[in-house]
């Protein structure tokens, strides 16, 4: 298998990588591409479990029954909140806490491979939390302005929420003091609503 040379490092093994890496295709979704592909080197273990980190997730893979069979847990990269690792003497551990406030870790990862994890971890983690900031923004926004977006099939246009111009300039000051939207658009969306008053 050559794309299994992306995954390797001097502390990979291959076996384990592989048999990870053909269970973890049958589940990637349509755009879905693997990363990397962390296993862990636990003493006398069998079957290591193993973390692999797509372009739209993690997934963590537990085997059992002797590796038989495999439990996968995953969680969307818009849910992550935070990732941390911790090195110690027998390795790294590598955690994830979602913005639901669980928590999932694997131990007795090999610190290069946690090192790899942790960094396009953190990277992602970079992304989604201006992804989750914008969607706040712009949920603000939309609540201050009295625009409710209509996403149906169909496409309809916006269209103006029936609201007292005196609450929206309300919402629209606290945005402002909140530093949520800048003066021009403050006066904008104001001179709006007092057109409509």
């Amino acid at each position: 298998m050559k794309e299994i040379k992306k995954f390797l490092n001097e502390n990979q093994n291959e076996a384990a990588v592989e048999k990870a890496l053909v269970k973890l295709k049958e589940l990637l979704t349509k755009n879905e591409t693997i990363e990397y592909i962390a296993v862990q080197k636990k003493p006398l273990n069998i079957s290591p479990n193993s973390i692999a980190l797509t372009n739209k997730r993690i997934i963590f893979c537990k085997p059992k029954n002797f590796g038989f069979s495999m439990n996968f847990y995953d969680y969307l990269w818009k849910d992550v909140a935070d990732c941390h690792m911790n090195e110690g003497l027998m390795g790294a551990t590598f955690t994830v806490m979602t913005t639901r406030r669980f928590r999932f870790s694997m131990n007795y990862l090999p610190k290069s491979q946690a090192r790899l994890l942790y960094r396009y971890a953190q990277e992602r983690e970079e992304e989604m939390a201006e992804y989750r900031r914008q969607r706040e923004l712009e949920n603000a926004r939309a609540s201050s302005g009295g625009v409710v977006v209509n996403s149906s099939d169909k496409g309809y246009q916006s269209e103006q929420k029936k609201e007292d111009p005196t609450e929206s300039l309300k919402k629209l000051k606290s945005l402002q003091d909140s530093d949520l939207i800048s003066q021009s658009e403050f006066d904008t969306k104001k001179s709006e609503i007092l057109s409509r008053m």
